[in-house]
């Protein structure tokens, strides 16, 4: 439209809904006339088809927003565990299982399909694979990945990944991150999408499925792009929490399972040193060359060590060695088995992991664990300790034994 120099040109309704449209960051409209309200043919309009505007424009009534969008909101607090991701991600769904078995302490991720991932290369699909990671806690200390699957947009796994030494309190506070990403062989990984699953939703021995849109990561700020002040807020909190809980905070440090099983024919006590799962990294690399040495105190003659073998590169080691101790049942009763995970170095001092002592003066599950053990003889007791930081006073002097 053309006017003179200094004509004020006439712009229409339509025109200027079109211009002045809900600014801000919106989802797109697939067509702008969707803002546009067209009356239906009949006698009111004049006989005109849906198609042409009336002669004279009738008040538009403006839909609300989350209707102009095509947006749909859920209710408040409601657990959502399976709806379609085609309207509402562009990043993809994941189907998946979990089940958590008290019995055990074990945790069952079965990994089974995805749908509509995000292209990832240059050809338009992706070659996706899962990883699952407990928060909080190391990543490389409790990483599980499944196989990856070449040149599909739709893969699918039907993969079983297994959490050892899972235990009620993990369940109650710890939650599972099950990211979706892309392999380049030529260069970095790409992230896809990721779901954040609370373990408090899992009712014991009860299977349950899921079947979610994949999210977008949320980066955190590193603590180099953090401001002096916040730096010391943080820092501030993190000492407040400490004193909150106490001086004799112990900072765990994994999980071990161990057998205990006093042997009426052998006369002596059978401690079967299983596995360990999510230790903590000691090495650069992010893992540790774990060995488990074992001490039944007190030991007057000094006899009492055993040691596994080394197991290399590994923060979830499976040792399966036995260890047998030669005492009457009465003699038992008064002894503590002092029980220690230490990170082999070539060269200098083996660095302590975390360690665990079952005994008349342990506590809480460590106690249970032992007096059981004395009152069910011939009969192997399985359970898993949580390693901590403290180091028994006789095995810090033999750290480099």
């Amino acid at each position: 439209m053309r006017g003179r120099r200094g004509d004020r040109m006439a712009i229409n309704i339509q025109e200027h809904m079109a211009i002045n449209v809900c600014p801000g960051p919106i989802r797109p409209i697939r067509q702008i006339s969707d803002y546009f309200p067209r009356r239906a043919a009949g006698p009111e309009a004049g006989g005109r088809g849906s198609g042409e505007a009336p002669a004279g424009l009738a008040p538009l009534a403006l839909a609300p927003p989350a209707a102009l969008l095509g947006a749909t909101t859920p209710e408040d607090g409601a657990e959502v565990d399976s709806y379609d991701s085609d309207d509402t991600t562009a990043l993809g769904m994941l189907e998946f299982d979990l089940l958590y078995d008290q019995a055990s302490c074990t945790l069952h991720c079965s990994i089974l399909r995805a749908k509509g991932l995000k292209p990832m290369d240059f050809n338009g699909l992706a070659d996706p694979y899962v990883k699952l990671h407990l928060l909080p806690g190391a990543c490389k200390a409790n990483k599980l990945k499944t196989k990856t699957q070449r040149n599909t947009l739709n893969p699918v796994w039907n993969e079983d990944l297994t959490y050892s030494g899972i235990t009620d309190d993990d369940i109650t506070h710890k939650v599972l991150r099950i990211s979706v990403c892309d392999e380049d062989k030529l260069s970095h990984n790409e992230f896809i999408g990721e779901i954040r699953v609370p373990l408090r939703r899992l009712k014991p021995s009860q299977k349950k499925h899921f079947n979610i849109c994949l999210e977008r990561q949320v980066p955190l700020a590193s603590p180099s792009s953090m401001t002096a002040a916040l730096r010391g807020i943080s820092c501030y909190l993190k000492e407040l929490e400490q004193v909150e809980q106490g001086p004799g905070l112990l900072e765990e440090r994994g999980r071990i399972l161990l057998s205990l099983n006093y042997s009426t024919q052998r006369r002596g006590l059978l401690v079967g040193i299983l596995r360990c799962a999510h230790l903590a990294a000691m090495d650069v690399n992010g893992y540790s060359d774990p060995y488990v040495k074992t001490y039944l105190r007190p030991d007057v003659d000094k006899k009492s060590k055993h040691k596994t073998c080394v197991k290399k590169k590994t923060l979830n080691p499976e040792f399966n060695e036995e260890f047998f101790y030669e005492m009457e049942l009465s003699a038992l009763a008064t002894k503590t088995l002092e029980v220690t995970v230490w990170d082999y170095d070539i060269g200098k001092s083996n660095d302590f992991i975390g360690g665990v002592s079952l005994g008349p003066g342990a506590r809480g599950e460590a106690r249970k664990h032992w007096s059981d053990c004395l009152q069910q003889p011939d009969v192997a007791l399985e359970h898993w300790h949580t390693l901590t930081n403290e180091l028994p006073a006789a095995a810090g002097a033999l750290s480099s034994a």
